[in-house]
């Protein structure tokens, strides 16, 4: 079994700790980073998009040729993640001898790590293993949305500072990644509709992980009006085809709204790594 270690800080360096880990070559383009794979350790790649102080958003796709263990470092910006497996099984415990508990195919999952604890993951040997993850900075010094950022850390962190908490299986997260790997390799329209889409994620799980989500969080319902007029001021080609999903969602959440129903959703239970 092969035991790495990961140092968190900025985007640079997280990618560079990735390629001194896996080797491979590392492309960095504006925000985005891409670390393609192929070593004595594994096969795949790793991508990324930083948008600035506000989410980052990390996509893995590897297959490990032995078992490895890739212990994490907390983040001096207390990021909650949320986290979904697209194939294989993810295994995450806090801690070398914490609790392992298993975020399996098509599954999403919200994690954080304020503690001294380092957060272990565990890849099994020739499996193939795809998940994302989407960090949101909590450290209200040092975020661009502090309103957003302070109901995140409200609800998703706890006085032990290890948090973790496993959904049931979600096909439509599914498909909003799915929707991620289909827009254009590159650009600043790609950059945008990519911030929409993973705030609609965002906004599934905050829906499947707490009832009651439409009032607590708010502010988040304001910001695909905001990005699709930026959208608009850099093109008018295809407009309607890009931002008629986005719109359609507002709609349906704004109605949801004003008829005073919420999703029906399980209750919100917490669930904590021993």
């Amino acid at each position: 079994m092969k035991k790495l270690y990961l140092n968190t800080g900025s985007f640079d360096a997280v990618f560079n700790n990735l390629k001194e880990n896996f080797g491979g070559h590392l492309l960095s383009n504006a925000n985005e980073y891409r670390l393609t794979i192929k070593s004595k350790w594994a096969t795949g790649s790793i991508s990324g998009v930083r948008f600035e102080k506000e989410m980052s958003y990390l996509n893995f796709d590897l297959t490990f040729n032995q078992d490895v263990n890739l212990s994490v470092e907390s983040n001096p910006l207390a990021p909650v993640f949320f986290a979904y497996c697209e194939k294989g099984n993810l295994l995450h415990g806090f801690g070398a001898n914490g609790a392992v508990k298993s975020l399996k195919e098509h599954q999403s999952g919200i994690m954080s790590n304020s503690s001294a604890i380092n957060s272990v993951l565990y890849f099994e040997s020739h499996k193939q293993i795809q998940f994302s993850l989407i960090g949101i900075p909590t450290n209200l010094n040092a975020v661009e949305n502090a309103d957003f950022a302070f109901q995140v850390k409200k609800r998703f962190t706890n006085e032990s500072r290890n948090y973790l908490y496993i959904g049931t299986e979600n096909l439509k997260i599914g498909e909003k990644f799915q929707e991620l790997k289909a827009l254009p390799k590159q650009g600043t329209v790609r950059y945008l509709m990519m911030k929409n889409i993973l705030r609609e994620i965002l906004e599934m799980e905050i829906a499947q992980h707490s009832y009651n989500y439409l009032t607590t969080f708010e502010p988040i319902l304001n910001f695909a009006a905001k990005q699709m007029t930026e959208v608009k001021k850099l093109s008018e080609i295809g407009f309607g085809h890009i931002v008629a999903p986005v719109l359609s969602f507002k709609r349906n959440l704004q109605s949801r709204v004003l008829k005073g129903k919420y999703l029906e959703l399980e209750p919100y239970n917490q669930k904590l790594a021993s």
